[in-house]
This record gives C-alpha cells, structure tokens and sequence, in this order.
C-alpha cells in the first residue's frame, strides 16, 4: 500500500484500489465474489442462507432494516466500519436474492429508503437467537466498538420473554450512555422505539444489564453499586429485569492447539 492505493497482486493479475483507506481491500474482495461468486454446491436451507446474508454485513444490514426501513447513507450512519460502495452491494445482493427491496420512501436527503421483504423478515427470530448467542462474547467493549440505536433496539427484542410478560402492560425509557430508546410492553409483546418516551419509567442499567438478565448478579446487588438508576426503586427494576433474559454461557475460550 502506497499513496497511490492499495495494491493486490498474484501471478496472473493486479488490481489496484483508489485511494490508500485500507478498508478498500473489503470492497475489492467483495466486488471480485461479485464477479467471480460460486455457490456451496450444497443442496440444502443453511447453504443457500449463507449465500444470501452470511457475506460480510449482511446480517447486520437485516438487523437495522428490522427496525425500520433506511436509506444507504441511513444505513452506513448505523454501520460507520463499511464503505458506502460495499454497503450497496450488499443492498443489491440480498435484493437479488428477494431479501429487501425498495421502501417506495425517503431520506430527508430524498435518497430512496430500502425495507426488508415479507421474506426478510422472516429472519428476525434466527437473528435475535444469533443475538443470544453471541452475547457470551460480550466483555468489555473492544476501542472500536460503538452502539447505536438500532442494536439497542434488536438486543432489547432479543432479550424479551414473551411468556414472562403475558398480561402485563408498562413503559420504560432505557439509557445506555448518550443512548436512548423506549420499550412498551403490552401482554406478552414488546414495540421499541428511538428517544424519550413521556411518562415511562426511567432505567439507567449502567454496565450491569447483562448481568442482571443472565441472573449472575441480583438487581439489590446491581443497585448497590450506585451505577443503576432506576424512578420507582428496586421493586420497579426487578419487574423490569423479569421480563427480559439472556442465557447463562459460559464464555469461549480460545484455542491453544
């Protein structure tokens, strides 16, 4: 990599990025599995999922799609590590394969807004499982880690328990730093939103919430650190932290061999 760009090579070509953004070397990959992409050769459901989201982003552009149609340039504000020119690959991509397609909307930009098909959507239970999943990786934030809104929005979805929250109704405004969304819960489902939510309860989980919803850590202990703040007290985080759940997993441990 030089100031001209970043070069890769082999015995029979050469190709060469504009600019010297080392995140060129995403979209030259990804535009030459564009040309040259073949298939597992698998006749079977995961194969073929694979082949439509499991390329790098995809999954993330479902989860934010999930929570509401957006444009690219909405997209890539939620998504900063793409480049813009990768992400519309992406976009064209999963609209080949019927994933999304166009909103029929627009950004205050007047830039078209793209939604999840009836399809698409369909992967929002195996995403949020994924979600579940993968939070036992979650320890401290890594420096380049960011969240956003929308991841927020899902993980809150993801950690729901439908059963624990039948016949119950409440309203909760979480912060998660500069980070703000809404949870309203009305009998068994649960509707998030961006922002304040006037008249609901304010929940501050500081760094405690998984936690609490994996059942490591009682909410009495949690408060006692003085970094949950909650209006109505303990009693009113215990309902909270009873409708919501993660699986206690041990986390994975690298491999030596």
């Amino acid at each position: 990599m030089d100031g001209d760009g970043l070069t890769i090579s082999g015995d029979t070509f050469s190709l060469t990025t504009n600019g010297a953004d080392p995140r060129s070397l995403d979209t030259v990959v990804s535009e030459l599995q564009g040309v040259a992409r073949g298939t597992y050769g698998q006749y079977c459901g995961l194969s073929r999922a694979i082949e439509a989201v499991g390329e790098r982003w995809g999954m993330l552009i479902v989860r934010d799609l999930l929570v509401s149609a957006k444009s690219t340039s909405e997209l890539a504000k939620g998504l900063p590590g793409v480049p813009e020119n990768l992400l519309s690959m992406r976009l064209r991509e999963m609209g080949y394969c019927g994933i999304v397609e166009k909103a029929g909307t627009s950004d205050t930009s007047g830039n078209p807004q793209y939604k999840l098909t009836r399809y698409g959507r369909e992967l929002e239970g195996p995403l949020l499982a994924m979600g579940r999943w993968g939070s036992a990786m979650l320890n401290d934030p890594r420096p380049e880690d960011i969240i956003t809104e929308d991841s927020m929005m899902v993980a809150m979805r993801a950690m729901f328990i439908a059963d624990a929250a039948a016949g119950r109704s409440a309203s909760y405004e979480l912060h998660f730093g500069d980070i703000v969304i809404n949870a309203v819960i009305e009998d068994g489902h649960i509707e998030t939103g961006r922002g304040r939510l006037p008249g609901a309860v304010m929940i501050a989980p500081g760094p405690y919430l998984k936690d609490m919803v994996t059942r490591r850590m009682t909410v009495a202990e949690a408060m006692a650190t003085g970094t949950v703040t909650v209006t109505g007290g303990a009693a009113v985080m215990e309902e909270f932290v009873s409708m919501f759940g993660l699986p206690d997993l041990e986390a994975p441990r690298p491999s030596r061999d």
